[in-house]
């Protein structure tokens, strides 16, 4: 018998039917995905599980009782990691690892035997060393995203759930969270993942449930668990992998390069990079976390400053200049896609609307500085058209949106201001697979139409049908560059572990990735 029992549960927020109908069964010693669409009800489900959210109806028995609050999920071992980074910033990162903690242990801890444990845990799972005194807001976010892990994984759950908790995490880090999963399943536990990383969940679940317009359309066992199989389920049509292809298009390099990096160096200590984009080209950009890559598509939008160096950009006169600032680059018509939407996105107490127009008020005060509201709302119209995407009220708090539905608002707002380059910094974290070739098609039509996009993620395999070239990132200097069929798994995994030859790579007990290169 399941040790985790949901069956046709409900729950309507205003007039969204988040859940309508969704089932899931699930055991100890098990990692159960649960997969869909944004706005499918997954990570709804997820918080059902553990009971941040009470459902409108339905049966949910998780180890035995009906979880009402998250105090009593936790007291029974149910804990859950969400998508949203929950950290507190002024707090030193071993505070923030034992946050709660406090009377789980017989005999209360001493504050350095909380360090020791956290700096243990933390070196666990990074494979790195942590200065655990450090103040959580001088982190990446990357091991942000480690410090809620080793929080969740201190409380030694029967039941993990991780809502979207990879997705600030590269391939590298992935796979040490993979075997960190598979120790918790070895050891009895429930790991239940609620992911848009289908590759992901192809190669960690034992078993996934697939939600559509919030009812459980399908289970999956291990052997039945593959890309087609899932996209098929989520769309509710035979949409396979091998459908995607890839517009091949010849890119004009006779032209000044529209935006240029010469001799930027991310630190005084690190190498200096040359990088260019032309008008009609997309450029991929990767690396393993930390290798500087998002650093330093913040430098070509103009966000940071490098340490030395310049970025240009040629306007449609052909006449090149040097831009050091953010409002120099938004006037050169470049805009700028954060993946870390909930610090570098949204606003939370704005609406829908509100938060898409934010971008627009320069273009949209009259005399008096008074905002032509109708305005902001034909261009909303416009763009979520064009994007197709659906929400509710555009009166709503934009918090009422999933996480991925957010990220679409920014996306259509970036669009919105008709620029002609757009550097997108892992703009896809939280978002579905179904979502992501659209955006994938609207942005070879962007480029198609002469504009230029700088796309960096931690997925590489977005680049595969998508770039005209990619970049990779290694010890804060750019490493290697392929185009075209250049563009594969091998040659990316090998340029980003710093290697020139093709490498093979199995895992050890830890899920760290083992390499060895082949002539």
């Amino acid at each position: 018998m399941s040790d985790i029992v949901i069956e046709n549960v409900e729950k309507r927020f205003g007039e969204t039917h988040a859940l309508a109908g969704a089932s899931l069964s699930a055991s100890l010693g098990e990692i159960h995905a649960i997969v869909g669409e944004n706005g499918s009800g997954k990570s709804t489900l997820a918080k059902v599980v553990a009971g941040v959210i009470v459902p409108d109806g339905g049966h949910v028995n998780v180890l035995g009782i009906h979880p009402k609050n998250p105090a009593e999920a936790i007291a029974h071992g149910i804990t859950t990691i969400f998508q949203e980074i929950m950290v507190a910033e002024d707090l030193a990162v071993w505070e923030n690892v034992f946050a709660g903690s406090d009377g789980l242990w017989r005999k209360h801890l001493s504050n350095k035997e909380k360090r020791r444990r956290s700096a243990d845990l933390l070196a666990r799972l990074t494979k790195s060393s942590v200065d655990v005194d450090a103040r959580v807001a001088t982190l990446p976010l990357s091991v942000k995203q480690w410090v809620v892990i080793a929080r969740a994984i201190l409380r030694e759950p029967k039941v993990l759930v991780f809502d979207e908790s990879s997705a600030a995490l590269d391939l590298d880090a992935t796979n040490r969270l993979h075997g960190e999963m598979r120790r918790l399943r070895d050891a009895g536990s429930c790991v239940m993942l609620v992911t848009h990383r289908i590759a992901e969940l192809v190669n960690i679940a034992d078993t996934a449930t697939v939600l559509r317009d919030g009812k459980t359309v399908g289970r999956l066992s291990r052997g039945e668990i593959t890309e087609d199989n899932i996209i098929s389920l989520m769309s509710g049509a035979d949409q396979t992998a091998s459908s995607r292809t890839r517009e091949k298009r010849v890119v004009s390099t006779a032209q000044k390069p529209v935006l240029a990096a010469k001799g930027v160096r991310l630190t005084p200590q690190s190498s200096a990079i040359d990088f260019h984009v032309n008008a009609g080209e997309v450029v991929g950009i990767a690396g393993l976390d930390g290798s500087g890559q998002s650093e330093f598509v913040r430098v070509l939008a103009c966000i940071d400053k490098p340490a030395s160096g310049e970025v240009s950009v040629t306007d449609n006169a052909r006449d090149t200049r040097a831009i050091a600032s953010l409002k120099e680059a938004e006037d050169a018509g470049i805009t700028y896609v954060s993946g870390d939407r909930k610090r570098e996105g949204i606003f939370a107490n704005l609406s829908i609307l509100e938060n898409f127009g934010v971008a627009l008020m320069d273009r949209v005060s009259g005399r008096g500085g008074i905002i032509d509201r109708a305005s902001i709302a034909t261009a909303y119209a416009s763009e979520t058209k064009r994007l197709g995407i659906k929400f509710g009220k555009v009166g709503d708090k934009i918090g009422t949106l999933s996480g991925g539905n957010q990220q679409k608002v920014l996306i259509a707002r970036a669009f919105a201001r008709s620029p002609r380059v757009i550097v997108l910094n892992d703009p896809a974290r939280g978002v579905d697979i179904g979502t992501k070739q659209d955006l994938y098609k609207h942005l070879r039509d962007f480029a198609a139409n002469g504009g230029a996009v700088i796309y960096l993620s931690s997925e590489i395999e977005e680049f595969f049908d998508f770039a005209d070239r990619a970049d990779v990132f290694v010890d804060g200097g750019l490493f290697a560059s392929f185009e075209g069929e250049a563009i594969n798994e091998e040659n990316m995994l090998s340029a980003m572990f710093g290697r020139t030859g093709h490498v093979e790579f199995d895992l050890d007990d830890d899920g760290q990735p083992l390499g060895k290169e082949v002539a």
